[in-house]
């Protein structure tokens, strides 16, 4: 009894040190990166090939998947609210669902599927064919030369991916209300216009999808260069980074949801 608890205890411990251990190593390769941002940003076409590769290649999947969720929510939307005679609001409801939750969030998860994985197995192949060794071997940065482009890429791309997220989900939710089932297209327009806030609305979902752009993109970063130089190192870390990912977008959004919009 007293050996199953002592082994059931130190198991604990080594969990808890692996912890503290991994936090401690994502806050100095995060220090790393953002050091050699300087040097990286003098290399413009560098972080404009990353915007290419995490943002453009991610366009179709975030088009289609915020058309259809805007068709959804303007359907669902349409039904709910008929039921108490507030179906001209429709466009409000549509709109303020996208820009303060869905936009940010969906197009963050969308983001680290797509992104996210191929960030990691970029950086994860790199380290086992031994290229970022090499770079350091011929006196080149691999921070300043890869990793901090590839950052930028990620944090710029975030927030346009989510803006043109929300602005297909309007346009899916215009077209399954205005179009299909008729709600009247100035009532549409003018209470969305009337009840959307730039600053309390639309500036709070471009914070969310910046911060998570940076949350992401240090996650797919920090496992691709951690991982084991094997190809069984590598698939783990692509599903690492998809699940913890994941995992921090929804705490991170239910942080910045309390301080934005209850003000707790």
């Amino acid at each position: 009894m007293i050996g199953s608890l002592d082994s059931s205890l130190r198991h604990i411990g080594h969990k808890v040190v692996d912890g503290v251990w991994k936090l401690g190593a994502i806050a100095r390769f995060s220090w790393y990166v953002l050091a050699r941002s300087g040097e990286s940003a003098r290399r413009v076409q560098l972080t404009l090939n990353e915007i290419y590769f995490s943002g453009t290649l991610s366009l179709i999947i975030i088009i289609v998947s915020g058309l259809f969720v805007g068709l959804v929510l303007g359907l669902q939307g349409y039904e709910t609210l008929k039921r108490y005679g507030s179906a001209e609001a429709l466009g409000t409801l549509v709109a303020l669902a996208l820009v303060r939750e869905l936009g940010p969030v969906v197009s963050a998860l969308l983001f680290a599927s797509r992104a996210g994985s191929a960030i990691t197995a970029k950086i994860g192949i790199m380290k086992s064919t031994e290229q970022l060794s090499a770079m350091e071997m011929m006196a080149v940065d691999p921070f300043a030369r890869v990793l901090s482009p590839i950052f930028w890429g990620g944090v710029i791309s975030m927030p346009l991916l989510a803006a043109i997220f929300s602005a297909m989900g309007i346009f899916g939710g215009y077209l399954i209300g205005v179009v299909i089932i008729g709600v009247d297209s100035g009532a549409f327009w003018s209470q969305m216009q009337a009840n959307v806030d730039l600053r309390d609305d639309i500036w709070n979902g471009v914070i969310k999808s910046f911060v998570f752009g940076v949350a992401v993109t240090l996650i797919a970063l920090f496992e691709g260069y951690d991982t084991p130089p094997t190809a069984e190192g590598v698939s783990y870390a692509v599903t690492r980074t998809v699940v913890t990912s994941a995992l921090v977008i929804l705490a991170l959004d239910f942080v910045l949801t309390s301080f934005m919009f209850t003000g707790v």
